[in-house]
């Protein structure tokens, strides 16, 4: 679409996503998890086999929750754009989500959020609850028919329409950082701003948290498993309430930028 195609060639000039303005952003780390290299190859076949921190327990979930667990992933650590070439950018993936990214610069930040609530629905045969509102409040329904090639067709309606300033109004605040769920998303609305989504949460005795986070981005890019760049012994998992800003390799986030379906 003519707005994310000038969305686009900004971030190409400007590197505009990485809307940071943090003087204290740490750095980056080496990409390690519990002190050792990640391997070129993800031995992992879906969110529910990333290994957690000793003592660690992951949270009881359904619905949307157990879905985002199960999501495949690739063997290919390698994040490619729609283009099919490879992102510049290789340190900030963990592992690559199986999904497809489409040819198009369409599926990006928030367009990747959305597609996968799309995408649970519609494997539970729940079309009429796939619906998307744009910044003016117009609603985008999936309709019949109700095939793949459709739902195909109807998300590119969909991406080119709505982002992260329409899908930050339609979802509601987490005030606290502890109640974090898989399905709940980091947000940002703006044009652009950035999102990303919770795709599993665990628990220790101490009822501490830690929660995994993937993203698209743009240009439109396979969706990844992001790194947490602050603390290698534990990534990719993240700690909850460890102060006011989340820290991902590409962005950073606030606290009170949570919010819930």
């Amino acid at each position: 679409m003519p707005f994310k195609a000038f969305l686009s060639l900004s971030l190409l000039v400007l590197s505009a996503c990485d809307n940071n303005q943090l003087s204290a952003r740490p750095q980056q780390s080496t990409g390690e998890r519990a002190g050792q290299p990640l391997e070129e190859i993800n031995p992992y076949e879906q969110i529910d086999q990333i290994p957690l921190p000793e003592g660690f327990r992951r949270i009881e979930t359904d619905g949307f929750g157990l879905f985002l667990r199960q999501v495949k992933l690739k063997k290919d650590r390698t994040v490619f754009l729609y283009t099919g070439r490879p992102k510049v950018n290789q340190d900030a993936q963990f592992a690559v989500i199986d999904i497809s990214t489409g040819d198009q610069d369409l599926q990006q930040c928030a367009d990747a959020v959305m597609r996968l609530k799309a995408e649970y629905l519609f494997r539970e045969n729940r079309y009429e609850d796939i619906r998307f509102r744009d910044n003016s409040g117009k609603a985008y329904t999936f309709q019949a028919p109700y095939t793949r090639s459709h739902f195909s067709a109807y998300l590119h309606q969909v991406f080119g329409a709505c982002g992260s300033a329409s899908l930050s109004r339609e979802l509601h605040p987490v005030d606290d950082m502890q109640d974090i769920k898989p399905g709940d998303v980091l947000i940002r609305g703006g044009f652009p701003g950035h999102a990303v989504i919770v795709m599993d949460v665990a628990i220790n005795a101490e009822k501490e948290k830690i929660y995994l986070l993937a993203q698209g981005y743009m240009p439109a890019q396979d969706m990844h498993v992001l790194l947490n760049p602050t603390d290698a012994l534990s990534s990719p998992w993240y700690r909850a309430g460890l102060g006011p800003y989340i820290f991902t390799p590409e962005y950073t986030f606030k606290t009170t930028e949570l919010k819930r379906w």
